[in-house]
């Protein structure tokens, strides 16, 4: 069934609603910026409402398939899962890709889509482009990109890069380094001294053979630790354990925070935003929680879920 039948089909529209409305389709995007972490600006492009509608009921009639070294935008797994496959091992390298999503274009997408699915006239690649895909010239013949912000960029971006995870996973195994990917972040992990050191070439030579000069390394970026260091990965720390740990640092803060709390020294917002920082403990370090509940009592760790929006329990 072509796209335009099978998306009528299933949101009870006719076939000429959903032609006229993906015709024009990268246009329909509300462009704004917000600050990165660490400095200059993200550009998210968010879709309105009916194309957010399209985008995801078109993924559930078509789901795109994706690599297990894939760990981010997938159900039932979290940056927890990423680490916890780095854990056990000594030395770690982490990769970095420049602009991910922006970098992805429909040649891309259809580089992969022809590895799985049957073959599609252009009319049909056109509309699922149109789908799929923004135009931040605001122009229809303008070069289209995946959006920071659209629902259905994440399974995307995870889809097109199946074939290359699945070469630089095995790479990886040959030489006896585990591979995961975190959408952009690309971590590696062993117990064999030296090994990475020749990983950021490999991974720079893969993407040139499986992208040409679309996808590359963010050389600025790129980290080789080890146990004698502090290792880190998607933001959880590594123990020399082979445990995860949410790291000193954030628990002094959440501890300076819990202690605010006793005094009643904060705000319905800085408590809401303690209460998702325990939530993330509990799911990461859960003797911290019982750390917590020694030094304070479980009665005050409870009090900070009962807090109302008038700021009392």
């Amino acid at each position: 069934m072509g796209i335009v039948k099978q998306l009528a089909s299933e949101l009870d529209k006719s076939e000429a609603e959903i032609m006229a409305f993906l015709s024009r389709a990268p246009l329909y995007y509300k462009v704004y910026k917000i600050p990165k972490r660490t400095h200059g600006e993200r550009t998210i492009a968010q879709p309105t409402p009916e194309l957010k509608n399209l985008q995801r009921t078109f993924l559930l009639l078509n789901p795109l398939p994706m690599h297990s070294a894939a760990m981010a935008y997938r159900s039932g797994l979290s940056i927890k899962d990423n680490a916890n496959a780095h854990k056990r091992n000594s030395y770690l390298l982490k990769l970095d890709l420049n602009s991910f999503f922006n970098s992805i274009t429909p040649a891309i997408f259809w580089a992969e889509w022809d590895k799985f699915f049957d073959p599609l006239d252009s009319n049909e690649k056109t509309l699922i482009e149109r789908l799929l895909f923004w135009s931040p010239s605001k122009s229809l013949s303008g070069s289209l990109m995946l959006s920071v912000g659209a629902p259905s960029s994440p399974a995307v971006s995870n889809f097109v890069m199946h074939g290359f995870d699945t070469k630089l996973d095995q790479l990886s195994r040959n030489k006896g380094v585990v591979y995961t990917r975190y959408a952009d972040d690309l971590t590696f992990s062993t117990r064999n001294q030296g090994v990475l050191m020749g990983m950021p070439e490999l991974v720079t030579d893969l993407l040139v053979e499986c992208f040409g000069a679309a996808l590359t390394v963010n050389r600025s970026k790129t980290i080789f630790s080890s146990k004698a260091h502090n290792r880190h990965v998607t933001g959880i720390t590594l123990t020399n354990e082979a445990k995860l740990s949410l790291g000193r640092k954030r628990k002094r803060y959440i501890k300076h925070l819990v202690h605010q709390f006793t005094l009643q020294q904060l705000g319905l917002e800085d408590v809401n935003y303690l209460r998702g920082l325990l939530s993330f403990a509990k799911h990461i370090e859960p003797d911290f929680i019982y750390a917590l509940e020694k030094k304070y009592g479980a009665a005050a760790l409870i009090a900070i879920y009962e807090v109302n929006d008038g700021g009392s329990k």
